[in-house]
């Protein structure tokens, strides 16, 4: 039976890391992080402070994020908070981030992670399971840059970057409720850079496909699991699902979190390096973002 890479079913910090961009691009930023205790939350949050960011990381589990804060700081000499939210509920956001102000005193870069799925077709799939990933994924990234803009946003200016899926732009079977909040994030992210933008605040989406060494992939892979474990070249065939994983996604949402578009669309990991930005205000210039090989 061929095997998945070793390291998919863990959350554990990068044992090397080669910068692509400059180790110091983040310096003394913050960074929100809903679903910053596990999978591609997990990761943006290492690479964000092994870059010089000091991280928040919000989950529904305080003992999740808890540990996982404990690995980053381990790792990186960076500051991590770990706090305890459901974004479906605007005041448990709201205690958090007054948390998180007192910590740091200010929140520069919101990353919305916090997703909920699961394999169901249509004709099965409750009205109520199909309110919660609308619920989870939907309404959670508004409420969650809803509250910042109203804490720190609108006054200081700041970067949100929507984690969304390509669900959103094709259809798939078993996926109706998912891609339903994706497609809605897509739309949201597009309404609020335009309105927000003004304001000195970027909003972008970056939609991956299916990403190995998460909780979702094997979720979502879970009732053909079996079958898929037959055939090695289902780990070859999706250009990322290779050992390196969430690191072409933690890359592009650090280029999107620095050097971006005020207004900008949903960006697909191909589609990166064919958007790069005309920059925003007093930018450095484009070539001292990355490491001189």
């Amino acid at each position: 039976m061929a095997q998945p890479p070793p390291d998919v079913s863990e959350d554990e910090c990068l044992p090397e890391y080669r910068h692509l961009f400059c180790p110091d691009l983040l310096r003394d930023k913050v960074a929100f992080v809903t679903g910053g205790g596990s999978g591609i939350g997990f990761r943006i949050a290492e690479i964000f402070m092994r870059h010089g960011c000091h991280t928040v990381i919000a989950s529904r589990s305080l003992p999740r994020v808890s540990m996982a804060a404990r690995k980053l700081a381990a790792a990186t000499g960076q500051r991590c908070l770990p706090l305890s939210l459901d974004v479906r509920a605007p005041p448990a956001i709201t205690a958090a981030v007054d948390q998180a102000l007192k910590e740091f005193g200010k929140i520069d870069i919101l990353i919305n992670c916090a997703a909920g799925n699961f394999l169901c077709p249509a004709s099965t799939l409750s009205f109520n399971a199909f309110k919660t990933v609308m619920d989870i994924d939907t309404l959670g990234t508004f409420n969650t840059s809803r509250v910042l803009y109203e804490k720190f946003f609108r006054d200081h200016g700041g970067v949100i970057v929507n984690i969304t899926a390509t669900l959103g732009s094709r259809g798939q079977v078993l996926q109706v409720h998912a891609g339903s909040a994706k497609a809605a994030v897509d739309a949201m992210t597009r309404h609020l850079a335009v309105e927000w933008g003004p304001q000195n605040i970027r909003v972008n989406s970056l939609a991956p496909g299916l990403i190995s060494g998460t909780e979702g992939f094997w979720r979502l892979g879970e009732q053909s699991l079996e079958r898929r474990l037959q055939d090695q070249a289902f780990y070859c065939c999706v250009s990322v699902l290779r050992r390196s994983r969430t690191n072409r996604i933690y890359r592009a949402v650090h280029f999107r979190s620095r050097h971006t578009l005020t207004c900008a669309p949903v960006v697909h990991p191909s589609d990166l390096l064919r958007s790069i930005p005309s920059p925003s205000t007093t930018p450095q210039p484009f070539s001292s973002l990355f490491v001189r090989a």
